[in-house]
Formats: C-alpha cells, sequence, structure tokens
C-alpha cells in the first residue's frame, strides 16, 4: 500500500466514526471514541487503557471512564455497526448474489488467558487460545460472510454459572446487570442472531463448530426461524440412518453415533466415497474423500419426520475426520454444503487480527460494561478494516473477487497519528 493511500485512510477514519455520534449525548464523550479507537488501530505494542491514553495525552481516569461508566449507548452503536454492514457490504433481498454461496453468518467463540480473579467472567476453564484448562474469559460472536468480505456482528462474553452468575459478590463488584444470567453458548448465540435479524441481516447459510452443532435444541431452534444451516457435530451425534421399524426409545430401537451410521448404516454402506477438492485463498488446497445420505435427528427421543443431510469427510493426508449435519433440502448440491462448512475457518483469521492487531485481548478492567464496550469497540475497528481493505482491493460493496487481503491491515496503525475533526456539539 502506498503512502497516499494510507494518508487517505486517515478522513475515511473520521467519517466512519461521525457515523456513531447519535449514540453519544455529550461531545466530549463521543471525542474520547477517537482516543480509544485510534489506540486500537495504533502500533501500540499494548492496547489497554492506560497506553493508550499516554500515547493519546489523554487523562488515563478519563478514558477508564470513558468505557466503563460515561454515559453513552454501546447498544445503539453496535445496532448501527449491523445496519452499516447490511446498507453497505451486502445484497438485498431479490438482487443476484455475486457469490454462489450468499450470505454466510459464522457463529464462533475465542479465549483470552487471564490472571487473578476480577475481570468479569474470568475462571478456569477450557482456553481455546491455549489449548487447555486455563483462567480465561471466553466470548461468544457472530460474523456475517459475503465474498471476501467478512465482518463482525455481534459478541458476548460468556458468564460461567457457579462462579459468577451464582456469587452476588462477584457481580456486584462487577457491575453486572440483573438482566445478564448464564445462559449455556448456544442461547448466547440465538440472541446474537435474533438481534442481527431484528436489524436487517439476513442469512443464506449459517454455519459452526460441533461445540452448537452438538445441541440439537440449538439446531431445531435455527430450523423454527427458518435459517438453513451446515454445522459440524461429534462423532457421537445422534441419528438413525433409517427409519426404526417401531416408533420407541427402547434400547433396540435406539438411535445410532455419527460415526458408526456413516460407516455402518445402509444409505452410506451402499455408496462410493467421492473426492472433493477445497481451494482457499492463502493455503494450498486440501482433499477430502467424502459421503453423504440424508438421515433422521433425534428430537425428544424419537426420530425426526423429516431427514437432514449427515456427511463425513476424510483428510487423506491428515487421517482428519469430520462429520457435519445440515437441514439444507436433499436436493442441494453436495460441493456446496461443503463450502459453506469450510468456509467457517474465516473467522479464526479475524480472532487472530483482532487479538494482534487490534487489542482484543489487551482489556484491562474490572467492569462487564467497559469489556463488552471494548469487544464492541474493536468490532467496529475490524468493520473500519475490512471496508478499507475492500476498498484498497478496488472492490464495489458486496462484490467477490476472491482477493486476500493479508498485508493491508497491519499498515493501518498509521492512522492513529492524524487527529480527528468533529462537527456538531
Amino acid at each position: 500500500m502506498t503512502a497516499e493511500q494510507i494518508a487517505g485512510l486517515a478522513p475515511a477514519f473520521t467519517t466512519f466514526l461521525s457515523s456513531f455520534r447519535p449514540c453519544f449525548r455529550r461531545r466530549p464523550t463521543f471525542e474520547h471514541l477517537g482516543v480509544y479507537c485510534r489506540g486500537l488501530l495504533s502500533d501500540l505494542p499494548r492496547k489497554s487503557v492506560e497506553p493508550m491514553a499516554l500515547a493519546a495525552g489523554t487523562a488515563v481516569r478519563t478514558l477508564q471512564e470513558f468505557l466503563a461508566d460515561s454515559v453513552w449507548d454501546h447498544e445503539a452503536l453496535l445496532r448501527r455497526l449491523q445496519r452499516r454492514i447490511v446498507e453497505n457490504h451486502l445484497p438485498a433481498p431479490g438482487h443476484p448474489e455475486r457469490d454462489p454461496l450468499g450470505i454466510v453468518g459464522l457463529i464462533d467463540e475465542t479465549s483470552v488467558p487471564k490472571k487473578g480473579d476480577k475481570t468479569p467472567g474470568v475462571q478456569r476453564q477450557y482456553c481455546g487460545a491455549l489449548g487447555k484448562v486455563e483462567n480465561c474469559i471466553v466470548s461468544v460472536h457472530l460474523a456475517v460472510k459475503h465474498g471476501s468480505f467478512l465482518a463482525m456482528l455481534d459478541s458476548d462474553l460468556f458468564l460461567p454459572e457457579a462462579s459468577w452468575d451464582q456469587d452476588r459478590g462477584r457481580r456486584a463488584a462487577a457491575g453486572i446487570p440483573d438482566s445478564i444470567t448464564y445462559r449455556p453458548k448456544w442461547m448466547i448465540a440465538l440472541e446474537q442472531l435474533d438481534r442481527a435479524l431484528a436489524n436487517g441481516v439476513r442469512f443464506d447459510w449459517l454455519t459452526f463448530d460441533e461445540g452448537y452443532g452438538a445441541r440439537p435444541e440449538f439446531l431445531f431452534q435455527l430450523e423454527e426461524r427458518g435459517l438453513n444451516y451446515v454445522c459440524e457435530v461429534p462423532r457421537s451425534f445422534m441419528c438413525w440412518p433409517t427409519l426404526p421399524r417401531y416408533n420407541s426409545t427402547q434400547a433396540s430401537f435406539a438411535a445410532k453415533r455419527a460415526d458408526h451410521a456413516a460407516e455402518r448404516g445402509k444409505p452410506f454402506r451402499s455408496q462410493a466415497w467421492q473426492t472433493a477438492t477445497l481451494t482457499r485463498q492463502t493455503l494450498s488446497p486440501q482433499v477430502w474423500r467424502v459421503k453423504a445420505a440424508q438421515v433422521h435427528l433425534q428430537h425428544d427421543g424419537r426420530p425426526t419426520d423429516r431427514t437432514y443431510w449427515l456427511i463425513v469427510a476424510k483428510n487423506p493426508d491428515t487421517r482428519e475426520i469430520k462429520y457435519f449435519v445440515s437441514n439444507a433440502p436433499p436436493a442441494t448440491a453436495l460441493p456446496t454444503l461443503l463450502q459453506v462448512a469450510f468456509c467457517r475457518w474465516g473467522i479464526e483469521q479475524t480472532f487472530r487480527l483482532a487479538k494482534t492487531e487490534i487489542g482484543f485481548g489487551h482489556f484491562e478492567g474490572r467492569s462487564w460494561t467497559g469489556l463488552l464496550r471494548h469487544m464492541i469497540l474493536c468490532q467496529a475497528v475490524l468493520l473500519f478494516v475490512a471496508e478499507q481493505t475492500q476498498r484498497l482491493r478496488g472492490e464495489k460493496p458486496a462484490a467477490d473477487d476472491g482477493a486476500d487481503g493479508a498485508g493491508v491491515e497491519r499498515d493501518l496503525p498509521e492512522l492513529a497519528e492524524a487527529t480527528p475533526q468533529y462537527d456538531g456539539a
């Protein structure tokens, strides 16, 4: 990216931030938004409040209060973020899709290791960032992908039940509202989907990993909302490759595990393995051997009336085996289902960018509101990065040329050198 392109981004960032002015009652509070977001885009090695405030010449306490205590509507800011994505980056209903997959919603979670016990939501739990049980916080996220454009739509902190939800003292110390209670992660994801749908986001597909796919109640809730999904499920996921002779929950008529159904079920035994080659933007293509058939899921201990896709995919190089379930119509092309299933890993790249470049994991505080606002502002900065990456590729909104945006984001910290000019009171 040229120096002229870098310099040209500063006015765009000021304009971008100005779109959130209605979320702030007072101009000084709005000006702190610019300080904080420019800090997130800066090249500071640590992007917590203190180093960002000192670098900007702002009192540390002032920026702390902006995040945790100042009166501004972070929920309205999130709504504006989502509506901006809908209006500027997603095709309207009835308009031709430039990406054959259409609009894909990605559900995933990420974790940040933490020391101590004061950060809201922190406890010893599985930390995906470290691959083991460790002291950390876990957040649930909804992203949207259309072509090469990918942006975060929503973020929520997972609140552990015993160590936080039921501990009135810890809740009070962190300022956790009474309306916030323990919800399993799949319920948090449903709430995020409902918010996005209310703000005009539409999805042609959803995809998520086995942590969510393992919950049939989540899958049936998606179906009630008219949403199509392709999700990974654990090998122990229960289904029927053929309907039992008798509709009974007795052991002899029990559902089969997905791995047993894919290995021994009649619909799978009678077909040969197919070869699927999946292209990836920055890595070499992957080859998978796949089989797929229609199965009945287990609902209240009995088989569903309708059928669902069960797909087994084996990687001959790594010997990895994955199982996917989808509620797509039986006539859906298998390559389409595989493309949806494997596009989920795009959100992992966004998590890496958020943590390594934007300071997503650098929050240091004890306030529930402060942590939630930090996540939302990281979303805002990531959206700006996505917009400018798309623009610098020469793409029009909602377009897809399959290009990779690597190398663009690392130049964006130059924005931190610019001082915004604000209009209005």
